[in-house]
């Protein structure tokens, strides 16, 4: 009897053998000749968000020579850094919704295009009075974050539409990485430009170089389903393996909406309160606005305390900025790699996101050690070891990926950047308090470090487990 157990045993296994062998050969069958244009997807998106950052870096790189060209305090400027962020908050829900009504690829090209052209016009105003270029300035970093406010949410849609589950982490990552990649690229030739030809000449430089994107865009950017490039293998596989491939077909988006109208729990206020009263949601939401904190140290008030704290001239500090940009930027590449290798060995959803999260954000605390040193090369590696942990625990928009409901897909990551972009209101100003009110950026560092706590907190102790929110009907 113990042997007919066996025999039956081992033909059970073999069976499952062979099926499973059957299995994987179908699928190469099914996905045989898959082409590649995904890549090309994520390529565009980290060009875009590389230009989109770079936009953003002018009035830091510039910002010393703009003080003194406007006889502008730290608060002042303090100010003036966070009007970008204002718009960008207020405008982040209408752009959800234009999001999920038009789709990414329109959307996203007129936003680009108005940004550049509002970057450029910020040239003109060395030539107004102080007074009223003062609040030509602020004016027009305003309309800035107004004209941005689509970018993120724009790359979270296409990300969720082009890519598996088990890719979103490295295609999350590689076009978050472009926040540090600006920084590298664009640094060193804002100084240079600001050094020889004057602060205005860089806004005229990156405004014309948007234009051009703009229109690439355009050329390259389509649904999977509709793209030159992408064959039906590569749909097949993609949609198979997670992607909302038909998320950004305007057919289906139009028949969605519509269907929408008429239930009222699916309408973007009850989607909204949904989300808001989601524990894991507003824990990821949290946590973004805390680790947007060290974002937009690093976008605004970095390069000033190199000239100002560590007495670095424009020039250099343009070029030694991007240090630690570089080390940024191959953390968050890093990060992203991470996570979908520890997806891929079978690890959940949660620890494969989380693992990153924490160490990376742990690692970036270490900023605090450059108030008590004065070596200038010494705190440049300090600075890069924080933000080389800072670009491994960004993969929030990897998360909002794999979180947000099919149904407010555009609305959910536009909640999560109104969140996290709100820290581009407080930081900016925050900082200038501190500088003003103590004369150092010691306090400055302090308060940066103790946001990366939060968000851990956040990941650790309120998020839970990580999966697709599902809107009540």
């Amino acid at each position: 009897m113990e042997k007919g157990v066996q025999r039956a045993a081992t033909s059970i296994a073999g069976d499952n053998m062979r099926d499973s062998a059957m299995s994987v050969d179908g699928d190469a069958q099914r996905y045989a000749g898959r082409s590649k244009a995904r890549f090309l997807i994520v390529f565009m998106l980290f060009l875009v968000t590389t230009i989109n950052y770079a936009d953003r870096a002018t009035i830091s790189i510039t910002g010393s020579s703009i003080q003194k060209a406007l006889h502008i305090s730290p608060v002042e400027m303090g100010y003036i850094f966070s009007s970008f962020a204002w718009a960008y908050v207020i405008a982040q829900i209408p752009s959800g919704w234009l999001l999920d009504r038009f789709g990414s690829r329109r959307v996203y090209a007129f936003s680009i295009f108005f940004w550049s052209i509002l970057t450029a016009v910020q040239g003109f105003v060395a030539a107004l009075p102080i007074g009223v270029a003062f609040a030509t300035l602020f004016l027009m970093r305003f309309l800035v974050g107004a004209a941005e406010a689509p970018a993120f949410p724009g790359n979270a849609r296409l990300t969720a539409s082009w890519f598996p589950t088990a890719e979103r982490g490295t295609a999350s990552a590689i076009f978050n990485s472009a926040q540090y990649f600006a920084t590298v690229l664009f640094s060193p030739i804002m100084g240079w430009i600001t050094h020889t030809y004057g602060w205005p000449h860089v806004f005229f430089a990156m405004g014309g170089l948007g234009i051009l994107v703009a229109g690439l865009w355009l050329k390259t950017i389509y649904a999977p389903r509709q793209h030159p490039l992408a064959n039906d293998a590569e749909v097949r596989y993609i949609g198979d393996n997670g992607a909302m491939v038909d998320l950004e077909d305007q057919q289906i988006a139009k028949e969605r909406l519509a269907a929408q109208a008429h239930t009222k729990n699916q309408q973007g206020r009850h989607a909204i309160a949904q989300l808001l009263k989601s524990r894991m949601m507003l824990g990821i939401f949290i946590a973004q606005y805390c680790i947007t904190t060290l974002t937009y140290f690093f976008l605004t008030w970095f390069p000033i305390y190199l000239v100002q704290e560590r007495h670095m001239s424009i020039l250099k500090a343009g070029f030694v900025a991007s240090i630690p940009a570089i080390a940024g930027f191959l953390g968050g590449v890093l990060g992203g790699v991470v996570s979908d290798r520890l997806m891929k060995h079978g690890f959940s959803t949660s620890t494969a996101r989380k693992v990153p999260i924490v160490v990376g954000l742990l690692l970036s605390t270490c900023m605090i050690a450059c108030n008590y040193v004065d070596s200038q090369w010494l705190v440049i590696g300090i600075m890069a070891a924080a933000f080389f942990g800072k670009g491994i625990g960004a993969l929030g928009w990897a998360v909002v990926s794999d979180t947000a409901p099919k149904q407010a897909s555009g609305l959910c990551a536009a909640l999560f950047n109104t969140f996290g972009n709100t820290a581009g209101i407080t930081t900016p100003i925050v900082i200038g308090y501190l500088v003003q009110g103590t004369g150092s950026f010691a306090a400055a560092l302090v308060f940066v470090s103790a946001n990366a706590l939060i968000a851990i907190v956040c990941y650790v102790f309120v998020v839970g487990k990580i999966e697709r929110f599902q809107l009540a009907e």
